[in-house]
Parts: structure tokens; sequence; C-alpha cells
């Protein structure tokens, strides 16, 4: 699934950090505003799980 993020988002996120950052620094940024984005459309197309389902599936990986 392509997942791309609004320009807004990214300027708003260069405009708060400092004067000197790294590539690395902002790579990590974008990486997270996609997350973010990829997880508001998983809610909107109802591609979530209950609360009850997660602990489920987190017990079976702590097994």
């Amino acid at each position: 699934m392509k997942t791309s993020v609004k320009k807004q988002a990214v300027l708003s996120m260069v405009n708060e950090m400092p004067n000197e950052f790294s590539i690395d620094e902002m790579l990590d940024k974008l990486i997270l505003l996609q997350k973010i984005e990829m997880g508001q459309q998983d809610v909107a197309a109802g591609r979530v799980k209950s609360e009850e389902e997660a602990k489920k599936q987190l017990n079976k990986w702590l097994e």
C-alpha cells in the first residue's frame, strides 16, 4: 500500500527541528509521519483490532 504524507505536515516537522540536524534525524521523523498516516488510514478503513484481540495476539507473542 502506497502511503503519502501531506506537504504541510513535512514543512511543520522541518520548522520544529533545530537549525542544524542530521539526515538520519530527518528520515526518522519522516518515517514516523508516514506510519502515523498509515495508522490513520487503517482506522478510517476499519482495519483495527479490539483491545481484547490485541491482548490475545500479544499473549501469543509473549509465550
